[in-house]
């Protein structure tokens, strides 16, 4: 019972509820120095890099080590079908379960005997790599599934019978992927506290202009081919410059507020807002001391800041102190800021900037707000997948769209007559009571186990070939053994 009262929650909060931080106005009336960015009254953001006291003399600030390359996160699941299963010998198939929704499995056995499965759901993309010697007897699909996902209900998976399937599987998992990006830049002057005041400057001061130089570099708009971040590049209705990165594959595109088109009368400056109010992830450049708090400009898509000041380094050139705010519900991204948040400017603060930035917005997608529209798209995308995988396969078969299994009996001229006799004649078989390596129970059930067809192998066109070698003890469903995903030779063969 003491267990059960420590675990019910405390009551949520009201903004009553909380003691409101300090406003700016109150912390500049103190002395300073003050800190890079101050959090809203009532919080909803968390800060990273607070400390910017340099212990002994700034001739070494802690800048990355020379050869150390900052590591780019991202959707690295996205990446696993081009990596492992496109141009190689594998099988597709798709179904629908009642609670996760539509289903598109690939599996792959490849030369060191290692099954790849890759299960999507509406909810995310599961992977799991299973030696085969861990099965005591070799899996149907159905069974393969549950090994990757244990909540997996269905009574069968349908082969893909498509010959250009990975295409559109590829385009799907690659559809979070993105080598573009889009970052607002905001030059901060002394004193500046408003959204109003940070863009209605005008002027760029030397110190800001060597930091946008660090950036990247400045391009003229007119007729650019490069990516435009939703500048106008042939009338020039969004400034005539602006600053450009090419980094690591990526390209990177700054909104620039000082170079965002100006409008005399107009205080809110909608047309500099347009661009930076829409982006996700943007940097603050300070000349000097003045905070900068997260709500001070009115976003529902600006969810993170990167926050740089000028620190004069004498003649140890040029520093910067760095400090970086989110949202709450947007999750830690690296690297990691050093203690002191201090850089030298050089490739390596460059290097680090422009990591961190791409990070931030692959982090600020897990917020809730971009979450569930991913969801949403995601879901949208796969069900989309699952019809047309759906349709093709039928089509190969010469079922119509009205037929609800490709392997209902329906009449199919030809070569793909073969392809439904050995779908049709693909028998029940005994659970192989298999034991799954690495401490996880067998995830089927007792009883025997779902009937399978064989699908069709996929590959690239420039690299489709055949491949004889099967799992051992493996038969095709043609020879009358019993099947499973994988045929062996003289059984049902791939398209080629």
């Amino acid at each position: 019972m003491a267990q059960q009262r420590h675990a019910v929650p405390p009551p949520l909060k009201t903004e009553e509820d909380y003691i409101p931080y300090p406003s700016v106005h109150e912390v500049l009336g103190r002395e300073g120095p003050f800190p890079l960015i101050l959090l809203p009254q009532f919080g909803g953001y968390w800060i990273e890099g607070t400390n910017h006291q340099l212990s002994g003399t700034p001739d070494s600030p802690p800048t990355p080590a020379p050869g150390t390359r900052a590591k780019l996160e991202g959707n690295h699941t996205a990446k696993i079908y081009r990596k492992h299963f496109l141009g190689k010998e594998h099988f597709n198939y798709y179904s629908l379960d009642p609670a996760l929704g539509h289903l598109v499995f690939s599996l792959k056995y490849d030369e060191q005997e290692h099954l790849h499965l890759l299960l999507r759901t509406r909810a995310r993309t599961l992977h799991d790599v299973v030696p085969i010697s861990c099965l005591a007897e070799f899996p149907n699909v159905v069974q393969m599934a549950k090994l990757v996902c244990e909540d997996v209900n269905v009574d069968r998976f349908y082969p893909v019978l498509y010959p250009k399937a990975s295409r559109l599987i590829l385009a799907f998992d690659e559809h979070v992927l993105s080598n573009h990006f889009k970052f607002g830049v905001i030059y901060q002057k002394l004193g500046q506290t408003s959204e109003e005041e940070l863009f209605g400057t005008t002027e760029e001061s030397p110190a800001f202009a060597e930091f946008l130089d660090v950036l990247g570099q400045r391009v003229q708009l007119r007729d650019f081919k490069g990516f435009r971040g939703g500048l106008d590049v042939t009338h020039g209705q969004t400034g005539s410059e602006s600053v450009y990165c090419h980094f690591r594959d990526k390209e990177i595109m700054f909104h620039v507020s000082t170079k965002l088109p100006y409008t005399e009368g107009d205080a809110q400056q909608l047309q500099r807002k347009r661009h930076i109010g829409n982006d996700i992830v943007a940097i603050v450049f300070q000349d000097e001391n003045t905070p900068f708090v997260p709500d001070m400009i009115a976003s529902n898509f600006l969810h993170a800041f990167v926050v740089v000041q000028l620190e004069q380094g004498g003649t140890q050139g040029t520093l910067y102190k760095v400090s970086v705010t989110a949202r709450d519900d947007v999750p830690f991204f690296g690297p990691p800021l050093p203690d002191p948040a201090v850089f030298r400017k050089g490739p390596e603060f460059q290097e680090f900037l422009l990591t961190k930035l791409i990070n931030a917005e692959y982090a600020c997608y897990r917020a809730e707000k971009f979450a569930k529209l991913e969801e949403r798209t995601r879901a949208a995308l796969l069900e989309t997948l699952h019809e047309e995988l759906q349709a093709r396969s039928q089509a190969m078969l010469g079922l119509g769209p009205d037929d609800e299994r490709p392997d209902n009996g329906a009449a199919a001229p030809g070569f793909f007559e073969s392809f439904k006799v050995g779908a049709r004649g693909v028998t029940h078989s005994p659970d192989p009571r298999t034991q799954h390596c690495g401490g996880r129970a067998p995830p089927w059930r007792d009883g025997p186990a779902a009937p399978e067809g064989s699908g069709s192998t996929h590959s690239s066109p420039e690299s489709r070939r055949h491949h004889d070698r099967s799992p051992p003890g493996h038969g095709g469903p043609g020879d009358g053994r019993g099947g499973t995903a994988v045929g062996r030779r003289g059984g049902l063969r791939a398209l080629g």
